[in-house]
């Protein structure tokens, strides 16, 4: 009996933190945005909120007027497939829009040239000047991937990061455009779903993007929509996946050249 109650109480402690932290993330979201709305500079200060920091971060205006500022912030979020930005980036999708950031899409598989098959080699050049072509015509001051594991490892998405790191460290970004990539975690952390958060959030990380339960509701229902790619697993994926629930990005290092757009 007294084993059940310690493992009650260590489960209903660890139900408690979970809200605790998405309480605590919800206050100091308006702060990280406004953060990774300042240009970031190699070897300068860093002006993202890093989560080892947050609980020294001071709010000096009110949640409510932050709330109502006008970003300046164009996000370009590239994914290698359809369904990615469903499966993997869905929380920082919901944050940047609730946030009134103008968020772009550039999904990558096309035709014969650039095919969803993990068998085939995506060209990094291609890759590289697709997106250098984007954030040009866009004005891109933000861009969010995936990291070099790819969240499952799979070689488009892989090939992304490649391609924007050696944007980023050629110089050959715009002044002032940061890029993100989003942490691969370990396949048990992977699926505890929004039981991973306190541990996402324990843990160093650049930006940090969480969901709650409505937030879910409605990034579950964008991924029904991709019907042909709806097999089993990733109707489990839905339900047991952290990428639903909770996004972490590391900042890439960002040479800088004073490129300018035309």
């Amino acid at each position: 009996m007294f084993v059940f109650v310690t493992i009650l109480c260590v489960f209903v402690a660890y139900i408690v933190s979970i809200k605790f932290v998405y309480c605590r993330y919800r206050q100091l979201w308006p702060h990280m945005r406004d953060k990774i709305s300042t240009p970031l500079h190699t070897g300068g200060n860093k002006q993202f909120c890093p989560t080892q920091e947050r609980s020294n971060v001071h709010l000096r205006n009110s949640e409510e007027k932050v709330r109502m500022r006008s970003t300046g912030i164009r996000a370009l979020l590239v994914t290698a497939h359809p369904d990615d930005e469903c499966m993997f980036f869905a929380p920082t999708v919901l944050n940047l829009v609730e946030s009134k950031v103008d968020v772009h899409l550039l999904c990558l598989s096309t035709g014969r040239e650039l095919p969803d098959d993990p068998t085939v080699q995506w060209s990094t050049a291609l890759i590289s000047s697709l997106i250098l072509k984007h954030i040009k015509n866009y004005t891109i001051s933000l861009v969010l991937t995936f990291d070099g594991r790819g969240v499952s490892g799979h070689a488009n998405h892989t090939v992304i990061y490649k391609a924007l790191s050696h944007l980023a460290s050629s110089g050959r970004l715009p002044l002032g455009c940061q890029v993100f990539s989003l942490h691969t975690i370990s396949l048990l952390r992977k699926y505890l779903s929004v039981f991973e958060l306190p541990v996402s959030w324990l843990l160093p990380s650049d930006l940090c993007c969480i969901i709650g339960w409505e937030e879910y509701k409605r990034a579950k229902k964008a991924m029904l929509c991709h019907h042909s790619q709806l097999l089993w697993f990733r109707r489990l994926y839905i339900l047991f996946s952290r990428y639903m629930f909770i996004n972490t990005f590391q900042a890439v290092a960002v040479e800088t050249k004073n490129v300018k757009m035309y």
